[in-house]
């Protein structure tokens, strides 16, 4: 049976939450220059990829803009969600969506993604979600730093998502592709980080 739901379309301006705990949820959306949040059905089939790592999963949502990736993530299970944003106006409305979810484990850090990364001790991340403006080439930096840093998990889950147009991210030894689709001008993919398929 199709799944009615999924075919609506929440006005400009808002983001809907798929499934979980916050199904069909409502949420604001800043209009900020560059904010491009993550259509729903990349969503859907990204968070069908994910199920069997989201229970109780620490996620990392980099780039987070409207934190429709992490807030979908606590949304189906995950436990805790770091959300770095480093537009200030931006931060103000995801601070605002996830009160008005009362959305336990999010953590909102007012921040470069690139110094978080660098910053950042005694936390190793289940899942994490690599979406920054596809004009950057940021890329293998985040990938690298990941590594370095040891910030992943074993059986660590990374999404990225980045232009089709462009070459596809040169990923870190061992880093493997599980699952890859395009979408319009989007490619996605969700990658191991290699420790434990």
């Amino acid at each position: 049976m199709a799944n009615r739901s999924a075919d609506k379309k929440p006005r400009p301006g808002r983001l809907r939450i798929v499934a979980g705990n916050w199904r069909s949820r409502l949420l604001e959306i800043e209009d900020a220059p560059g904010l491009r949040p993550t259509p729903e059905r990349i969503r859907e089939t990204l968070f069908n990829w994910l199920a069997p790592q989201l229970a109780d999963a620490r996620c990392l949502d980099l780039f987070a803009g409207s934190g429709a990736l992490g807030l979908e993530a606590l949304s189906r299970g995950a436990a805790s969600c770091v959300f770095v944003e480093n537009s200030a106006r931006v931060v103000v409305a995801l601070r605002k969506n996830i009160a008005a979810l009362n959305a336990g484990g999010a953590d909102v850090r007012e921040i470069d993604a690139i110094e978080y990364l660098k910053d950042v001790d005694d936390v190793e991340f289940d899942v994490v979600f690599l979406d920054p403006p596809f004009a950057t080439d940021l890329y293998a930096d985040l990938c690298r730093l990941l590594v370095e840093r040891s910030l992943l998990a074993e059986s660590a889950r990374i999404y990225i998502e980045e232009g089709r147009s462009t070459p596809a991210t040169v990923l870190p030894e061992g880093w493997q592709i599980l699952r890859t689709r395009n979408a319009g001008n989007v490619r996605y993919s969700l990658v191991s980080s290699g420790n434990k398929a």
